[in-house]
């Protein structure tokens, strides 16, 4: 999955122009009830900016609130200005660039193109692990030898087992695979977790929704 799947594109969100007073800044923060805000300059992208950025900034600046909305210019506060996203990144750049911001831009060049949010990266983590869907979550480990998942995927077959969805761990050099399958309910779960068993896969957990 890549970028471009999962932003939200730039005509559904709410940005400012960097030469916009903070008053407004923190105005569209408050009716709009978002974490942060996109600063562009016409088209282009210029950083990011939220609440604590301008409460930090009024802090540090000894002057009075008037004085300081009116004065400061948003170019001193915007933060993020390298930190982008493009269309064709995959998806689980966001994870790493987003860090403990609740947005991130995508861009081209410093054309600005849409953003990713905490809230869609939590969509998509839900959805990988087919949590918006009633049924049975198997847990078991697979020894890291070539062909398992395709022994996985003819019991699937063997036992007419619906795929919800399908997550593997441990993507290093230990020998051991951990593997979370989720699969709608069905008569023929004890056979199948049997068969599992018989071909080298270790049943850890199973739970169902």
């Amino acid at each position: 999955m890549f970028v471009r799947s999962v932003m939200i594109p730039k005509e559904k969100c709410v940005t400012v122009q960097v030469g916009e007073p903070l008053s407004k800044v923190l105005e569209l923060l408050r009716r709009e009830d978002i974490d942060a805000l996109p600063v562009l300059e016409g088209t282009k992208y210029r950083g990011i900016i939220n609440q604590y950025l301008t409460y930090e900034a009024y802090f540090h600046s000894g002057k009075d609130k008037q004085s300081y909305l009116e004065e400061t210019p948003l170019s001193d506060i915007v933060i993020r200005k390298d930190i982008t996203l493009s269309l064709e990144d995959v998806f689980e750049k966001s994870f790493l660039e987003i860090s403990d911001f609740p947005i991130i831009a995508v861009t081209e060049g410093e054309e600005f193109l849409g953003i990713i949010t905490r809230p869609d990266i939590v969509k998509q983590v839900k959805s990988a692990f087919g949590m918006e869907r009633r049924g049975v979550r198997i847990t078991f480990t697979s020894v890291e030898t070539e062909g398992q998942i395709a022994r996985l995927g003819e019991l699937l077959r063997k036992f007419h087992e619906s795929v919800i969805s399908l997550v593997t761990f441990d993507e290093t050099d230990k020998l051991l695979r951990r593997i979370v399958l989720k699969i709608d309910k069905s008569d023929n779960l004890d056979k199948f977790r049997e068969n599992l068993e018989k071909s080298g896969f270790r049943v850890l957990h199973i739970h169902e929704d």
